[in-house]
């Protein structure tokens, strides 16, 4: 049977399914990888700005670290629902939609004079961050065939690790020399060159099937989905709890300056990089490998940071070394979700881990500052050591046998 024919049973077959173009859309990929970039980007510029921005808004840095945690609920709740509510609208329609509410996110956390205003500008970013993600896979399915699919997602998240890189870096940069109001008006900058090339190159798509809330029910009812879900909860609680406040640590304990400190989240961002390439060669020979090996490493940094974080050396070393375990772990994580679900699954999957995920940065957040506050800085990294333990323990004790 050739390609086209195939296609075409295909689509009789399973007429729910998006039907690809006869031309991959490149030019509309290249968009959606621009808008992973500026919504990674925006997410995590608190991190790197979090003493500056705490000092002249007149709050503590845990007050301040919970505009990670607004975002994350938010982004919890839209991602479900954004795709749901919006299912009579032309998706190009609503992506635009998505990066409008980042630009404007950008533009209020610029301009806030007080933490309702910074919360308003991350719950804005929250609705576009959740909207987004929940249907960028599947607007991947509509715009290259199926073929090509493997090829588009890594374009569209190259977005995330090149944000992954430049972010901390240049926003603690950028915030030293001009103030971190900058560094947010920088990123509107940014969200408002990706909008131009969205209404250029991202054709029309009229809505086609979508996840359910029923059909998410039926996947989080997979066993090993469920072991899936509580790594996921351990993990990104245990990353965000102590990274949320890296900064401050590195402030306080090595005492290191601003230039620094920047050089060492570039090298934690160059480590995510890497990290990303590594975890998806491993996953292709041992899902269970990276799925835990990722975790253990959060927690040897984290360890080596409360033994040696006084050196300015050893915590460098620590921080890159965090950052490229993490950079593996969504790459395990999402491809284990996927391989345990049937395929008309795999959109509610995805969905389901970054409704979880957000519920997860949000807690690590909430009890990362109310540890910070009434614990000190080391008592979050001492959070993030033993949340990446069990969740590298459950993995080799429940994690998949076998590879599928």
């Amino acid at each position: 049977m050739t390609q086209s024919a195939a296609g075409v049973m295909d689509a009789v077959l399973h007429p729910e399914k998006p039907v690809p173009p006869s031309g991959p859309a490149w030019g509309a990929v290249i968009s959606l990888s621009l808008g992973t970039f500026g919504l990674v980007t925006a997410e995590f510029l608190p991190v790197s700005l979090l003493t500056p921005l705490a000092h002249d808004l007149g709050i503590s840095e845990g007050a301040a670290g919970q505009a990670m945690t607004a975002t994350a609920i938010v982004g919890a709740i839209s991602a479900p629902t954004v795709a749901i509510i919006t299912k009579r609208l032309d998706r190009r329609t609503v992506m635009w939609t998505m990066t409008l509410l980042l630009i404007l996110s950008d533009v209020l956390a610029a301009g806030a004079w007080s933490l309702a205003v910074l919360l308003t500008a991350r719950v804005v970013l929250g609705i576009a961050l959740g909207g987004f993600w929940s249907m960028s896979a599947a607007l991947a399915m509509r715009l290259v065939p199926s073929h090509l699919l493997p090829r588009a997602m890594s374009i569209i998240l190259t977005g995330v690790s090149v944000a992954t890189v430049c972010a901390a870096p240049i926003g603690a940069y950028v915030g030293d020399i001009w103030g971190w109001r900058s560094a947010f008006m920088l990123a509107a900058a940014g969200g408002a060159a990706t909008l131009l090339v969205q209404l250029i190159t991202i054709p029309r798509l009229p809505p086609i099937g979508v996840a359910s809330f029923r059909s998410l029910l039926d996947v989080a009812k997979i066993p090993m989905v469920k072991v899936a879900l509580l790594v996921v909860l351990l993990v990104a609680s245990g990353h965000f709890a102590g990274i949320t406040y890296i900064r401050a640590f590195l402030e306080k304990i090595p005492a290191l300056d601003a230039e620094t400190i920047s050089l060492v989240l570039l090298a934690f961002g160059i480590g995510g990089f890497f990290g990303n390439l590594a975890g998806g060669l491993l996953a292709e020979y041992s899902l269970k490998a990276v799925a835990a090996l990722a975790p253990l490493l959060i927690t040897i940094a984290a360890v080596s940071l409360l033994t040696a974080g006084a050196s300015a050396l050893a915590s460098a070393i620590a921080v890159a070394a965090w950052g490229f375990a993490f950079g593996a772990v969504p790459v395990g994580l999402q491809t284990w979700m996927v391989r345990r679900a049937v395929p008309e699954q795999a959109q509610s999957a995805g969905v389901l881990l970054v409704t979880v995920f957000q519920v997860a940065i949000a807690a690590g957040a909430i009890f990362g500052g109310l540890l910070v506050e009434n614990a000190g800085i080391t008592s979050a990294i001492a959070y993030s050591a033993v949340a990446t333990f069990v969740a590298a323990l459950i993995v080799f004790v429940l994690g998949p046998k076998r590879e599928t």
